[in-house]
């Protein structure tokens, strides 16, 4: 297993054991909040990658074939940061 794979784990390992035993009304809330907050965190993270890659001078379609997201994915990351929408180029 490389080691991306053994981080994944080891994640998806500490969501179960955050709710480990908890009666399941606990257990929802508790994973609602993990959800928004894990969400943001990777929706941040892949928003910089994402512009980063836009810096680089790489197109709207090359960014989507190299992250895996759609083209249109892209326009909406790109779109939601002002400063770079005019640096950006569709290719």
């Amino acid at each position: 297993m490389d080691d991306r794979a053994e981080e994944v784990r080891r994640v998806l390992e500490a969501i179960d054991a955050v709710t480990d035993g908890e009666p399941p009304e606990a257990r929802a809330k508790r994973l609602t909040e993990l959800l928004k907050s894990v969400g943001e965190k990777v929706r941040k993270e892949r928003r910089d990658a994402v512009l980063e890659m836009v810096e680089r001078g790489m197109s709207y379609r090359q960014i989507a074939d190299a992250s895996g997201i759609s083209f249109g994915r892209v326009r909406q990351i790109i779109a939601d940061d002002p400063a770079k929408q005019m640096e950006a180029h569709d290719g």
